[in-house]
């Protein structure tokens, strides 16, 4: 079985199908850390190329058994700004417009649950449409990456079109999600291991010791897994209990009515907040205005630090959230029982990749190709569903 990738990054997509029997005629992309770290570390040929100009030797592709593709998903993210109109987000349809010219028995595109979600879903359609209409069938499968055994939380959308006459059922039994503890043994012993802790008695390790694992920074979420940064006096600066009344109520108050048609909570406010603590309201906000928990916004009052979790200590005994380009910042994401993020090697592990992948380059862009990957074990399960669509 022959296959081609399109968007092939540092080729955790390529990886898979090599695994499951597939031969590789090409890959293409236009990253040049990406390519260089597939050419390192992935068998077959890889160019680097701007596919929004075609591909190159076209003609030696066609009617190849099967075409993958990881376009880029920042624009479809909900961890991004997705805006409907990212230049970003015509690449999905492009690669319809690419696979028409290859013909391949079976393309395969990989993206994140969001391309289904509201305007963004318009491009998903276009690609099932264009697949449809020159006579491909065609299935999305949403699926969860610690369904089938990884040790990370990764939502994604596989879209299948094929033309070979078969019918499949894409249906598949759960794995046990994987545990942090066992993926990460023994990764201090391998390559790209270089774990950098963060400096004693510095603000980044003040906050990073009092987040235990499950928790994050987060001022407006309430409960045992948020901490808010009044939480922690030795860094933020401490508070009287009549202020931490404030913001807490707050913090409540900004979630119950929408004023705006976007984000999820809006500034308080003067007169809700006076009509809930009384008069001394004024002294006590402005109070905390000075202090740097309060701040005024659009004639009402909001919090100082929005963000709903910086800071999150994962836990050894459950998967890892999705690991993404800045898993190496501790700001972001840090280690279960270490005052530190992940290093390379660990982002690798948990997203699959062999320990024998050697990433090259600087330490950002090995993260970066890391977390835009198609994680080898996803492409595996793509590539069984693939065989099947085959007859093989």
């Amino acid at each position: 079985m022959e296959f081609a990738s399109l968007f092939s990054g540092c080729g955790g997509f390529d990886l898979g199908f090599a695994a499951s029997g597939f031969r590789s005629k090409g890959a293409f992309d236009c990253d040049s850390e990406a390519v260089e770290n597939f050419a390192a570390n992935v068998d077959g040929p890889v160019s680097r190329v701007d596919l929004t100009l075609g591909i190159p030797d076209e003609q030696s592709l066609f009617g190849v058994d099967a075409l993958i593709a990881g376009p880029p998903c920042q624009g479809f993210s909900t961890a991004g700004k997705r805006l409907v109109n990212d230049q970003r987000n015509h690449l999905l349809t492009l690669t319809g417009t690419l696979a028409l010219r290859i013909s391949p028995k079976v393309l395969v595109v990989e993206n994140v649950s969001g391309a289904l979600s509201g305007e963004h879903a318009r491009y998903l359609k276009n690609l099932d449409n264009t697949m449809r209409l020159s006579g491909y069938r065609t299935h999305t499968l949403r699926c969860q990456a610690a369904d089938m055994g990884m040790a990370q939380l990764r939502r994604r959308v596989l879209f299948f079109a094929w033309r070979t006459g078969r019918d499949v059922d894409f249906s598949y039994r759960n794995a046990p999600h994987g545990q942090l503890r066992t993926v990460l043994a023994g990764a201090d012993k391998q390559p790209n291991h270089n774990p950098r802790r963060l400096t004693k008695h510095g603000k980044e390790w003040n906050i990073a010791r009092r987040i235990k694992p499950g928790q994050k920074l987060s001022n407006v979420r309430g409960g045992d897994n948020a901490v808010a940064t009044w939480d922690i006096p030795e860094v933020f600066g401490s508070i009287t209990e009549h202020e931490r009344t404030v913001l807490e109520l707050l913090r409540r108050m900004r979630r119950q009515e929408r004023t705006r048609d976007h984000g999820d909570a809006d500034p308080v406010s003067l007169a809700r907040l006076e009509a809930a603590l009384g008069a001394r309201f004024h002294r006590l906000v402005e109070g905390l205005i000075l202090k740097g928990y309060l701040r005024r916004v659009d004639g009402g009052i909001d919090l100082v630090g929005t963000f709903n979790g910086k800071f999150r200590r994962l836990a050894w005994d459950k998967p890892s959230c999705t690991v993404d380009t800045r898993f190496g910042a501790p700001r972001y994401f840090l280690h279960p029982s270490q005052q530190r993020g992940f290093t390379v090697r660990e982002a690798a592990r948990i997203q699959g990749f062999p320990d024998s992948y050697v990433f090259r380059g600087n330490e950002k862009a090995q993260y970066r190709v890391i977390g835009n990957a198609v994680p080898p074990p996803l492409a595996r399960f793509a590539a069984e569903f693939t065989a099947h669509l085959l007859g093989i």
